[in-house]
């Protein structure tokens, strides 16, 4: 499913500008080593994160390394999810960007927090493909962040 720019944020707020999408970058310290080095582990918390946060899938492809360390990607039709882990250090990197109104990237990121039992975990929230209401195209300047934590 695509979004024209209209029917995502038809709010009618009054703002001048809008933004196709949200992409919350996040980092999750301190995790569960043994779940981070487990490929059908994260391939499964990855999948349930995405339909948590409202999100449809389309495609996943997910590879262990050796000695350790997981990365993966799911495809949905609002952009994806992707991860790297490092279990040695008990640290995982996640990418959570997704466009249209149904999806909540911070759902996911909460439901990932918790499966990974991260005891500290940070993100950065930013709009994606900002738009002028008045000329209904993508302003070319860099990323807007909505949020930190």
């Amino acid at each position: 499913m695509t979004y024209s720019p209209l029917d995502v944020f038809n709010d009618n707020s009054g703002i001048d500008e809008i933004h196709l999408g949200r992409h919350v970058l996040a980092e999750f310290f301190e995790c569960d080593p043994n779940t981070l080095n487990n490929l059908d582990k994260v391939e499964k918390y990855m999948m349930e994160a995405a339909l948590e946060c409202g999100a449809t899938i389309v495609q996943k492809c997910f590879h262990m390394f050796s000695p350790h360390g997981v990365s993966g990607v799911v495809i949905i039709s609002e952009s994806h999810l992707a991860i790297h882990t490092w279990p040695e250090l008990g640290y995982a990197a996640v990418d959570l960007f997704t466009c249209g109104p149904k999806c909540d990237p911070k759902v996911a990121y909460e439901f990932l927090k918790k499966k990974f039992n991260s005891k500290n975990a940070s993100f950065t929230e930013l709009k994606r493909g900002v738009i002028t209401r008045e000329t209904m195209k993508v302003v070319e300047q860099p990323f807007e962040i909505i949020e930190q934590i």
